[in-house]
């Protein structure tokens, strides 16, 4: 998968914007020269592709293209709804103990967030709900933007290393994006995207 995409400015150029210009010397060529997000990775049968880096970097731009050019049975967490006429274990596919099990890989183990109503829980377990939703809805390849950015990290690094195990088992491929890096060794990624404010990203991928 070759992802390649140019980001221009095409802001209009107000007052203050001609100010704050003057301020950093920044002139229209550099201000419109196009920002490149560029990567090439292959993604195997349960590979874990985890981009990251620092927060403006582009990571987002390539997961969206990543998600564009990718086939099959894709699903993203954001574009998951939040039903509000159910309790989160009917959401979930599955007899009752096959959801559960699903709902705690994803960090979900507590009853009283198992019978609410996806809508009406905290922000941290609305994103394990959704990935939660995506571990159980046989899609090929999950897509998770702010990959645990939301949760304590004790909390983060269960679900990372949920995630890898369930990847292996099932042989669904993930591609995450986050600027935390206390995961990798739980989540012990196949293929790993260091995108930088400038310059090409790095691409390093783990032996087998």
């Amino acid at each position: 998968m070759k992802v390649q995409e140019k980001v221009r400015w095409d802001g209009r150029v107000t007052r203050k914007v001609w100010e704050v210009m003057r301020m950093f010397g920044v002139d229209m060529e550099r201000l419109k020269e196009p920002a490149e997000h560029a990567v090439e990775v292959e993604l195997r049968k349960g590979d874990i592709c985890y981009i990251t880096g620092p927060s403006g970097a582009g990571k987002s731009v390539l997961m969206r293209r990543m998600y564009a050019q990718t086939s099959g049975r894709k699903i993203r967490l954001e574009d998951i709804p939040l039903p509000d006429d159910r309790a989160v274990i009917d959401c979930i596919e599955g007899s009752t103990i096959e959801s559960l099990r699903v709902l705690c890989k994803a960090g979900l183990s507590d009853v009283f967030c198992v019978l609410n109503r996806p809508a009406k829980l905290s922000e941290g377990q609305k994103w394990r709900f959704r990935l939660a939703r995506a571990m159980a809805g046989g899609a090929e390849c999950v897509f998770a933007d702010e990959f645990c950015s939301t949760l304590d990290r004790i909390t983060a690094r269960v679900i990372a290393w949920n995630v890898r195990k369930w990847a292996k088992k099932t042989g669904v491929r993930f591609v995450l994006a986050s600027c935390h890096e206390d995961v990798l060794g739980d989540l012990q990624p196949d293929v790993v995207v260091v995108k930088h404010l400038s310059g090409p990203a790095d691409v390093v991928r783990r032996s087998r």
